[in-house]
C-alpha cells in the first residue's frame, strides 16, 4: 500500500456545553478538520447532522447542557458522536406533516447518513451517526475516490487556519492558548519520540 499521500485521521473529542451559539463554531471545527482529513465532500451533511444533533440536546436536554462531540474513523466510515448526560431524552424518528414546525430533524439525519444511532451509557447517551467516505483502506489512513488528496502546502494552510480557529475558541472559553500549544508540543515531541532523549 502507497502511504506517501495518507492523510492521518485519529480520533478527536471536544467538550462543549450545548448553547446555540455552539453550533456555529462547531461547524466551523468540524469544516476545517473534515478539509484537513481530505473529507471535505463530506461537509454540508455533517454539518446539517451536527447542528440536528446538539439541537436536539439544547431542545430535550436543555441549553448550557456538557456535551462532547467525537469524531472518528470507523473503518472506511466517518463517525460523528454527540455525547450528552441524559439517558431519557433519546431522538426519535417522527413522521412530521408538511406544515408542522419541527420534527424534522431526525428525518434529515436520516436521509444524509448511511446509519445512525444511539448507544445509552451508566453516564451517557451516545447519539451516532456515520458517512461512506469512499476510502480504499480499512485503516483510514489512504484515500481514493470520494476521499481527494490535498498537497503538501494545501495541508500546512489548513493545519494553521485549524490551529488558530482552535486557539480562538480556546480562548473564548476561558483557556491559555499558550498553555495549550506548550502541551501539544510536548504530546507532539513524545510521540515522536524526542522527549528524553
Amino acid at each position: 500500500m502507497d502511504c506517501t499521500t495518507c492523510t492521518p485521521r485519529k480520533a478527536w473529542e471536544l467538550p462543549f456545553l450545548a448553547e446555540p451559539e455552539e453550533v456555529a463554531a462547531l461547524r466551523r471545527v468540524l469544516r476545517i478538520h473534515l478539509r484537513i482529513w481530505g473529507l471535505q465532500e463530506l461537509t454540508v451533511e455533517v454539518q446539517l447532522c451536527v447542528s440536528e444533533l446538539v439541537s436536539n440536546v439544547i431542545t430535550h436536554v436543555g441549553a448550557g447542557t456538557p456535551t462532547t462531540l467525537g469524531v472518528s474513523m470507523n473503518g472506511t466510515r466517518l463517525r460523528i458522536e454527540v455525547h450528552d448526560p441524559d439517558t431519557r431524552a433519546l431522538p426519535t424518528l417522527v413522521g412530521a406533516t408538511d406544515d408542522a414546525e419541527t420534527g424534522r430533524g431526525m428525518a434529515l439525519v436520516t436521509a444524509v447518513t448511511d446509519r445512525w444511532g444511539v448507544q445509552l451509557l451508566a453516564d451517557r447517551k451516545v447519539t451516532w451517526c456515520e458517512f461512506a467516505t469512499g476510502l480504499n483502506a480499512s485503516d483510514g489512513h489512504c484515500s481514493s475516490g470520494r476521499a481527494s488528496r490535498l498537497g503538501l502546502a494545501a495541508t500546512e494552510a489548513v493545519a494553521i487556519d485549524a490551529i488558530s480557529d482552535l486557539l480562538h475558541w480556546l480562548r473564548v472559553h476561558g483557556h491559555d492558548p499558550e498553555e495549550a500549544l506548550d502541551r501539544a508540543q510536548m504530546r507532539f515531541e513524545a510521540e515522536l519520540g524526542l522527549v528524553g532523549d
